[in-house]
């Protein structure tokens, strides 16, 4: 990538590690079911008026919103407001690459490769070191809840692969149709009709201004960015630095909370950050399948 795209790049990766700090500060006194009942309902509309739907069915729409951002955003919100620290919420949620190889293996029967299986391996063993290695500053429902919060994102993976879903922005504005409705009555049932109604009828500015940032930098302006990258650089190149955000959320959750990881937390997610980095790297016959000359990267799925 030349100077500009590798700033575009990082600029991308810093927003959506930010975006982990955003939510954290943003959900504070808001249910978090009903503050991901928000962001999506503005993801949503006004876009879906200048944005045409995608050549998919209403049923691959459904799938693609319950399970990238009802079951990811819904699991990944619950984890934090249940005390996940942020940044180590966006370093566990990595693990859906490890998640999404073992899912195509059995659904898809897409065998992976050598590199994949080592790469798989070690993140998986940087999640369970992270696991063992935790201090008790933060509960294990909340690990967990983020784990299933990367096990539906890496099954949204799988379904976008099988149903061959063309990537972009449409994709995103209009799945997210099928998930406001649903986080908002899950929100009812978990917290109560007087909670959610309570929150609501004192809705300030710092949740609102939160979802402004998830909506409008990290969604729209950052997966711009990604999707312009993919048009001028192989996918990966540009790829590896979503990686940044787990990196810039982790040091700022440590600037401005002072949560600082441990030394297992820290090795755990060094290890998972190396996983994900090999299990994403093409191997040379994947190269060649596709054309490419050696020192080149291949697309990824």
């Amino acid at each position: 990538m030349n100077r500009r795209d590798v700033l575009l790049a990082a600029l991308m990766g810093s927003l959506w590690g930010i975006n982990f700090l955003v939510i954290d500060w943003g959900m504070e006194g808001t249910p978090p079911l009903l503050f991901a009942a928000l962001r999506f309902a503005l993801v949503f509309f006004p876009a879906v008026l200048f944005v045409a739907r995608p050549r998919v069915t209403w049923r691959v729409l459904a799938a693609v919103g319950g399970l990238v951002s009802l079951g990811q955003f819904g699991f990944l919100y619950v984890a934090m407001a249940a005390g996940m620290p942020p940044g180590l919420a966006a370093l566990v949620l990595q693990g859906q690459v490890v998640f999404t190889l073992v899912i195509a293996a059995v659904a898809l029967r897409e065998l992976p490769t050598r590199l994949q299986l080592v790469g798989a391996l070690f993140g998986s063993t940087g999640l369970a070191v992270v696991a063992v290695g935790r201090d008790g500053s933060w509960p294990s429902v909340a690990l967990a809840l983020c784990l299933l919060a990367a096990l539906s994102w890496a099954a949204g993976n799988v379904v976008t692969r099988a149903a061959a879903v063309p990537s972009g922005l449409g994709l995103t504005i209009w799945s997210a149709s099928v998930v406001p409705l649903p986080l908002l009555a899950l929100s009812f049932l978990v917290d109560g009709p007087a909670e959610v109604s309570a929150a609501v009828a004192a809705l300030s500015w710092r949740p609102l201004a939160a979802t402004a940032y998830n909506v409008v930098l990290a969604s729209l302006v950052g997966y711009g960015i990604f999707n312009t990258l993919l048009s001028r650089n192989p996918s990966s190149a540009v790829v590896p630095w979503a990686l940044l955000a787990p990196v810039v959320a982790m040091v700022g959750a440590w600037a401005v909370h002072g949560d600082a990881p441990n030394l297992a937390e820290s090795t755990g997610g060094a290890m998972l950050l190396a996983g994900v980095l090999v299990a994403t790297r093409p191997s040379k016959r994947m190269r060649k399948g596709l054309g490419l000359p050696s020192g080149s990267p291949a697309p990824s799925s």
